[in-house]
């Protein structure tokens, strides 16, 4: 790809971005404690003596929780560490009850990985990741339900997130729009993240600096909470400008956090950013290290699905589906399973075809996610068969998916219900072809002339002729011999 650039008045500058990838862990419970994770339950339903901190409780660690980690570890072709670590991060806010978050420092669960990222015109680049650690989320403070107080929920108090830090590798807002969308739809596929922006099951910081060509790293801020790529990729174009426009001012870039306004598109200071010294990080005393075994990691191993990259392969190679289209099957598990389900025994290409056009903008019309599709993919299917078999032609097909969209009913009944099947009967064809040909012999004696362009003229009126049943292949034929 061509390397983005941000032009400033004076020179060129480069965007160096890393992200921290907050994903809560799918699991029933949380990672110390048994209660659920359950979202939208009434405030602090959801918290347990040792959530609440309360003196004398013990956190027990959730093997489940461990296993999703190591299967996320996997899938994002990292390296398992067999010896971890919890350590206490101290820091103080109302809504983390223990006055510190039980979180992994030196001793992550996941080491190093490499996630690669897909672009439109079939580029792609690697993105090095540099660790995956678990660790217990903080509760909430709500400020807006009271004039002068704030309500503190404790629900999402010890729920357990992976937080994937990548490397510095990222270099424009699209790259990194790209590696949060391939982030998530591995997390989706390995079932360890629901990947759900809105409901805060992946939230993201954004680390941004710039610096101008052959430069050493610039000073980077650190944008905190960021719940959709749309607005990590404006926070990055966003913060980016900013730091440029104030090096051209002759002013320092500050190291800080700060949060982005996405009303406004501006970011604003929120604190100076901390360094690890500041957490005061050490061995959490109730949890021993987390110690695997290599038949324990391979066990996981085992269990792992076909992941993106191998099922947009697979398409490509095995169904004839183009890459464009091939990755954007692959990236939701939905739409993969859809496709698959749908193409079984079928000609997956045109299976490719009818669901990335036609599905899918009926379903973004009805603001439709694939699982609420009103067509399965059996019926899809059915259609393709109906097309292929020469039952109904292409355009009479796009007739019968409305109605099925509409209705739900099996294209069968569909085609039975309003008579659509194609005329594909010799038979039938020429009556229609000789009343054509006899309405029009002033343009059969043009055509006759050298104007075979009219051949589609006649084509037209036979299909007209039909109400669009006529089988088109068989219409040329019959009508080349007739007018020939």
């Amino acid at each position: 790809m061509e390397k983005f650039l941000i032009h400033g008045e004076k020179d060129d500058y480069e965007i160096v971005v890393g992200l921290e990838v907050h994903a809560q862990v799918n699991s029933q419970s949380k990672l110390f404690s048994g209660s659920s994770t359950n979202f939208g339950s009434k405030p602090n339903e959801n918290v347990s003596l040792v959530d609440a901190a309360m003196p004398g409780m013990l956190p027990v660690i959730n093997e489940f929780c461990i296993k999703q980690a190591i299967k996320s570890g996997l899938g994002l072709n990292a390296k398992i560490n067999k010896f971890s670590v919890f350590d206490r991060k101290n820091y103080f806010y109302a809504d983390l009850p223990q006055g510190y978050q039980i979180s992994q420092y030196s001793d992550p669960i996941v080491g190093e990985g490499t996630v690669e990222i897909n672009f439109p015109d079939g580029a792609t680049k690697k993105i090095g990741i540099e660790r995956i650690h678990l660790e217990q989320d903080a509760g909430k403070s709500l400020h807006d339900q009271h004039p002068s107080k704030s309500y503190i929920d404790l629900n999402r108090s010890g729920v357990a997130l992976m937080e994937i830090v990548s490397k510095p590798d990222i270099s424009s807002p699209e790259e990194a729009g790209a590696y949060i969308k391939k982030i998530r739809s591995i997390l989706r596929y390995l079932g360890t993240c629901d990947g759900n922006m809105e409901q805060g099951s992946l939230r993201c910081d954004v680390n941004v600096s710039v610096k101008k060509d052959g430069d050493p790293l610039g000073i980077r801020c650190e944008i905190k909470n960021l719940n959709s790529v749309r607005f990590v990729m404006q926070a990055i174009t966003t913060e980016a400008n900013r730091q440029v426009e104030e090096i051209e001012n002759g002013n320092e870039i500050i190291q800080e956090t700060r949060l982005f306004d996405a009303v406004k598109s501006e970011t604003r200071p929120m604190r100076s950013k901390e360094n690890a010294h500041d957490y005061r990080y050490f061995p959490d005393p109730d949890l021993i290290p987390l110690v695997l075994t290599d038949e324990y990691i391979n066990d996981i191993k085992k269990s792992l699905p076909s992941l993106p990259d191998q099922i947009r392969k697979n398409l490509v190679d095995n169904y004839g589906v183009s890459e464009y289209d091939a990755s954007v099957i692959s990236e939701e598990k939905e739409i993969s399973d859809y496709f698959f389900l749908a193409s079984k025994g079928r000609d997956g290409k045109l299976v490719s075809n009818w669901l990335t056009t036609e599905l899918f903008g009926s379903l973004n019309k009805n603001n439709l996610k694939i699982e609420d599709s009103p067509i399965s993919p059996e019926q899809l299917g059915e259609l393709v068969d109906f097309i292929s078999d020469g039952t109904i032609s292409g355009r009479i097909a796009k007739d019968v998916f409305a109605e099925m969209f509409e209705t739900k009913k099996n294209p069968s009944k569909v085609i039975d219900e309003k008579g659509l099947k194609q005329i594909s009967s010799s038979d039938d064809l020429i009556p229609m072809i000789e009343r054509v040909i006899s309405n029009n012999l002033d343009k059969v004696d043009e055509y006759k002339n050298g104007k075979e362009q009219l051949f589609g003229f006649f084509v037209g009126q036979v299909m007209k002729e039909s109400s669009g049943k006529a089988n088109p292949k068989l219409v040329n034929q019959l009508l080349k011999e007739k007018l020939n």
